[in-house]
């Protein structure tokens, strides 16, 4: 609805506008203002992340190749997050350890898209795959049974800590269902995760627990070599650079 007070439209919502000398009417800017507010109130971020954007990312102060690093990192996302959908890949996919800012540059891109005038959804990828399984039991709530088609169909889909779940074939065939639709159907994703990926120079981690010889689970390990495959096709890579604890980090200057 246009701004019942707007100067400039008087709350019709269009003004008066010349081109190359001929008049003619076009959208005013509080519908523009009005639709980016509802689309952010709909994105569903976090409280934690809805302040998150480029210019308040912080950069390391105490390694200069590190900061280097994760500025250029900065710079592809602002990148992608300007020319979209002017871009070679429509989508994202961030790989790096834990706390290395990774959803705060996520969120920070699908902010600046929703300045623009995209419509977005953040999803935990956890508490999706919770709320698609949750959805089969008939007395779940509306958002539980709507979370499966509101990921297939949201303009732009950022799915935070990718393949943080115990693999099943349920989940493995879930993913790659959601997955494809979105690359067959050119609907982008944003993701984030903490697996490795050989294929970047990420070779898998030693795991937690055990023995020498046990080795971290991959990201193919986890949502499948299908999904994982799709994935990289619709998605730019960025290997996010090695440094200190983004939220200790962002502790020190706040």
């Amino acid at each position: 609805m246009p701004n019942p007070v707007c100067p400039n439209c008087q709350g019709s919502g269009w003004i008066i506008a010349e081109r190359n000398g001929i008049s003619g009417a076009k959208r005013c800017d509080c519908i523009l203002a009005e639709q980016q507010q509802e689309n952010w109130d709909n994105a569903g971020i976090p409280p934690l992340y809805e302040n998150a954007s480029l210019d308040n990312f912080v950069l390391p102060t105490d390694n200069q190749l590190a900061a280097r690093n994760l500025q250029n990192v900065m710079l592809i996302v602002r990148g992608y997050a300007k020319e979209f959908p002017n871009v070679d890949k429509p989508g994202l996919l961030l790989i790096g350890e834990p706390g290395t800012g990774k959803t705060h540059l996520a969120v920070a891109a699908l902010r600046t898209l929703i300045g623009r005038g995209f419509s977005g959804l953040f999803y935990d990828y956890q508490h999706l795959l919770q709320s698609i399984r949750s959805s089969y039991d008939p007395t779940s709530g509306s958002s539980d049974r709507e979370a499966y088609s509101t990921a297939l169909d949201a303009e732009l889909l950022l799915l935070d800590d990718l393949g943080a779940h115990r693999i099943t074939d349920w989940v493995e065939d879930t993913v790659t269902s959601l997955i494809t639709y979105r690359c067959n159907n050119k609907k982008p994703i944003i993701a984030t995760t903490n697996l490795s990926d050989p294929d970047i120079g990420g070779a898998a981690r030693p795991a937690a627990t055990g023995s020498g010889r046990e080795y971290g689970r991959t990201l193919a390990d986890q949502i499948g070599m299908r999904a994982r495959s799709r994935l990289f096709e619709m998605c730019r890579v960025i290997r996010m650079p090695q440094v200190e604890d983004y939220r200790f980090r962002k502790a020190r200057i706040s």
